[in-house]
C-alpha cells in the first residue's frame, strides 16, 4: 500500500489520464489495447482512472503501443530536437502472441527510443502458418509492408497478395489482415503503421 505522500506524488503526473488520451486519440478500445500490450481490459481500466500506478515494465508496454517513450509520462514539453539511435542489439522484441508456442511473425521495434513518434517503425520475421490457423487483426491507421527476403503473403480483405523481395505493400490496416511465411526460406521484411 502506497503512502499519502507517494500517492499523490504520482497522481500529478497524471499517468492514467495520459495514457487514456493516447489510447482516445488513437480509437483504440481498452479490449484492443489488452490484446496489444497483454494486460487485461479490468487492469487498463484501473490504471487510467487513477486506482493503480503501473510498474515502470507495464507502462513500458503500453507505451510502445503508443509509440511513445516512458519520458512521454513523467517530463514536460521536449526543448531538444528528437534525435533517437536504436542499436540492432537494443531492439524490444514484440511477438503476435507473447507466450504462444505457434506465432505467424515477431516484430522488433526499430524506433522504440523515439517519442512522439508519427509512424511506428519494424523488423518483422514471418514463420510458416497453415491458412486456416491465421488469426486476423485490424488496427486504426495504415500500414506498409517492403520485403527483404523470402515470400511473404499478406491476407486482406478475402484476398492473398504474394510479395517477394523488393516488393511493397500500402493498405488500410482497419481492414482485418493477416501474415504468413511462404516456401521454405526465411522470410523477414521492414513494416511501418501509422495512425
Amino acid at each position: 500500500m502506497l503512502s499519502k505522500t507517494l500517492q499523490d506524488g504520482l497522481n500529478d503526473y497524471g499517468i492514467g489520464a495520459k495514457i487514456r488520451g493516447l489510447r482516445l486519440k488513437k480509437k483504440i478500445g481498452l479490449v484492443d489495447l489488452g490484446k496489444h500490450t497483454g494486460l487485461s481490459p479490468a487492469l487498463l481500466s484501473k490504471i487510467e482512472r487513477g486506482r493503480l500506478f503501473p510498474t515502470l515494465p507495464t507502462l513500458l508496454r503500453i507505451a510502445l503501443v503508443f509509440g511513445v517513450g516512458l519520458e512521454f509520462f513523467f517530463a514536460g514539453v521536449r526543448d531538444q530536437p528528437l534525435v533517437a539511435v536504436t542499436r540492432k542489439n537494443a531492439r524490444v522484441d514484440l511477438p503476435e502472441r507473447p507466450g504462444a508456442r505457434e506465432a505467424a511473425y515477431r516484430f522488433a521495434s526499430l524506433d522504440y527510443a523515439a517519442t512522439e513518434r508519427r509512424f511506428n517503425c519494424y523488423s518483422a520475421e514471418f514463420f510458416p502458418v497453415a491458412p486456416e490457423k491465421l488469426r486476423p487483426h485490424e488496427h486504426a491507421g495504415v500500414e506498409f509492408i517492403y520485403v527483404i527476403e523470402g515470400v511473404l503473403t499478406v491476407h486482406i480483405n478475402g484476398a492473398e497478395h504474394a510479395l517477394e523481395p523488393g516488393d511493397a505493400m500500402y493498405f488500410d490496416s482497419t481492414s482485418p489482415h493477416a501474415y504468413r511465411r511462404s516456401g521454405g526460406r526465411k522470410c523477414t521484411a521492414i513494416v511501418v503503421t501509422a495512425a
